[in-house]
């Protein structure tokens, strides 16, 4: 078994943030295990056109600020850039390709086994594979017999392989209607969502939103219960409602089931489709971590502010609302990385 001071399991935004902390809170020996064969998380993985939401002056992780226009909104291939130079600059030992099965700890020491056998001892470990691994799919009626495509967004790439066809993407949020006003152009496309699509300015009074979190400390503040019933409103100056009203992207109520040949509208009427992309968002899963003791009846961590409560030793970063607005975001994964680790060096003192 080797043996390190912390384990980061997962060398995306949160990892890699957590790995650059930790030696300022007496973790040396520092290994980051990633299942990809390079650092990045899932960014690689998403559509081509995803742009970021928050401006680059708001997207760095600790010590590195994002480079550039700090003003301009980053694309997905620049995040990957940023993330897999910020990794090289690390004095963390990065493992890639190397997929964690199991944690479990014995003796105070934490035990993490990879599935081609190698285990690593550590008296901390932090799960930083964030939820975006596992696509959120819903059981929609019918689908079974659909003959058409369906696929979620992480399966999405660009608009071209769905060219002249009839094609409805499901959900209300930022990647819904990214995709969908993309798809605009080359497909007759349709918006399906459960309830109207919320709005939010990208620069009220002309600052961007994220300069008024950061001002106002909403972007900190500790109000995770609140933060989660917050409605789904897509952030927009005004180029996404411009591109789904000029392309014909209507916005319609979910429909009620699939059939073969397409859906069945609320309303009754049915219709042939082509495709179905289901922007509906990812589940948090830690299939590794279902023999350490910290997770609840349904597979969640049992934790405080991403310390487990049920496990000494134990953090997570990179969860939604783990402990702000923010926690999920470039911006935020740093701040929560610290906090983690703080605590953890108290845990495992001694």
């Amino acid at each position: 078994m080797e043996h390190a001071d912390l384990v980061v399991i997962g060398a995306g935004q949160s990892g890699l943030a957590a790995a650059a902390l930790a030696p300022r809170h007496g973790f040396t020996r520092v290994l980051v295990l990633e299942a990809a064969d390079q650092p990045g998380g899932s960014w690689p993985q998403y559509y081509d056109s995803l742009t970021l939401f928050s401006p680059a002056r708001y997207s760095s992780l600790p010590g590195t600020p994002f480079p550039g226009d700090p003003d301009r909104y980053p694309r997905r291939d620049e995040v990957v850039d940023y993330l897999r130079g910020y990794a090289r600059r690390l004095s963390a030992d990065i493992r890639t390709t190397t997929t964690v099965t199991s944690v479990t700890r014995q003796d105070g020491v934490w035990s993490v086994r990879a599935e081609d056998g190698r285990e690593f001892g550590a008296r901390a470990v932090i799960a930083a594979t964030g939820d975006y691994g596992t696509p959120s799919v819903p059981d929609l009626p019918g689908r079974a017999e659909f003959g058409g495509r369906v696929l979620h967004a992480a399966g999405y790439r660009s608009p071209e392989a769905f060219a002249g066809q009839r094609v409805v993407v499901v959900g209300g949020g930022n990647s819904a209607v990214q995709i969908a006003a993309e798809l605009g152009p080359v497909a007759d496309t349709t918006l399906a969502t459960r309830r109207p699509v919320g709005w939010t300015p990208r620069r009220p009074l002309g600052r961007d939103l994220h300069w008024w979190l950061k001002h106002t400390r909403l972007d900190i503040a500790p109000i995770r219960p609140l933060l989660a019933k917050v409605p789904v409103s897509v952030i927009d100056d005004g180029h996404y409602r411009a591109a789904l009203d000029q392309h014909g992207v209507d916005r319609r109520e979910m429909f009620s089931r699939f059939t073969g040949e397409g859906v069945v509208w609320a309303d009754g009427t049915k219709e042939t489709v082509d495709a179905a992309v289901l922007a509906t968002g990812y589940r948090l899963t830690f299939p590794y971590l279902e023999d350490s003791g910290a997770l609840g009846t349904e597979g969640a961590p049992v934790h405080r502010g991403g310390i487990a409560t049920r496990v000494p030793g134990l953090g997570f970063v990179g969860m939604e609302f783990q402990r702000s607005f923010s926690s999920k975001t470039l911006r935020g994964a740093g701040r929560d990385a610290g906090h983690v680790l703080k605590r953890l060096r108290t845990a495992t003192a001694g």
